[in-house]
């Protein structure tokens, strides 16, 4: 007769750690964010590029928007966090252990995969508004002061979008939002999971927090290449403007287009060290976390 499995945390607190995880993370990285954010707009249309590296661009924001400039649309961070990263870690969870076989034997690489996407686009879907406000607060500094939408903060900024461009104008961008999130959380979450069960079978580490982090940073790293492409389409299509009433860009398949046409093929990976300076700390940091999260709460409560 099989054991029962262990007790696991409510459902409930899945959500709220897996939240609290990436709002966590995201005061520490939102300044790497915005860089990433300002690289990928960079030369937008042109082959020209305002900043040439990402130090160009951190030292250039500094210099024109001051110390708090790096940290603009932090509120957009961190709600975005609270709705998208609440809803996708806290389904990974409970589809992973779900699908966790009662002898403890844990998902194979596809079914992580599955639900990594799974996963990514219902939390993308979710957090979309929040994603929406955070792509035009960081990108409002490196306009005219004419052309500036100069939201206040984030609920100013729904309010206001909501307001004069209508509610849906708040899931602009819903569809590679969501397509990015597949390819992140796919590569994400799963190359994350079998990268610490590699790590742990290899017999050099145990479940701590040296193996946390190097399975986290061989995550990001993967992550950052699958999914450039599309972020920087999700990314152009939220910030876009209406010219003489027509959409800047009709779908992502011509922000593709247009931009592998004006900046060339390799611009769909621009700005791989910033995306990966931010994506690589930002998966370690609330990995580490979401951990340490659950082990207080299995130490605390579970066993107490």
């Amino acid at each position: 007769m099989a054991e029962a499995k262990p007790k696991t945390s409510p459902k409930a607190i899945k959500f709220l750690f897996g939240g609290l995880a990436g709002m966590g993370a995201t005061v520490f990285v939102q300044p790497l964010d915005l860089v990433k954010n300002r690289m990928q707009l960079s030369g937008q249309g042109t082959t020209a590029r305002e900043y040439k590296t990402s130090f160009h661009a951190l030292f250039s924001i500094l210099k024109n928007e001051g110390v708090g400039g790096i940290y603009t649309g932090l509120s957009a961070g961190l709600l975005r966090q609270a709705t998208y990263t609440t809803t996708r870690l806290g389904i990974y969870t409970v589809l992973f252990e779900k699908m966790t076989g009662d002898d403890g034997r844990p998902p194979n690489f596809l079914l992580k995969a599955l639900i990594g996407m799974t996963a990514g686009a219902t939390g993308a879907f979710v957090g979309t508004p929040a994603e929406v406000a955070l792509i035009r607060m960081t990108a409002d500094g490196r306009l005219p002061a004419e052309q500036q939408r100069g939201y206040s903060n984030v609920f100013n900024a729904l309010a206001r979008i909501t307001r004069e461009e209508g509610v849906a104008t708040m899931w602009r961008g819903c569809i590679p939002t969501m397509a990015r999130a597949v390819v992140v959380n796919a590569a994400q979450l799963a190359s994350y999971s079998q990268a610490k069960q590699a790590l742990q079978d290899s017999g050099y580490f145990g479940d701590d927090i040296l193996c946390h982090f190097c399975a986290s940073m061989i995550s990001g790293l993967v992550t950052t290449a699958a999914s450039m492409p599309v972020d920087i389409v999700k990314t152009r299509i939220q910030n876009m403007r209406m010219i003489d009433g027509k959409p800047e860009y009709k779908n992502g398949v011509e922000v593709l287009m247009r931009v592998v046409r004006n900046e060339g093929f390799f611009s769909l990976w621009k700005g791989f060290t910033p995306y990966y300076a931010r994506l690589g700390p930002h998966t370690v940091l609330t990995f580490i976390f979401l951990e340490q999260m659950n082990r207080f709460y299995k130490t605390h409560f579970l066993q107490g």
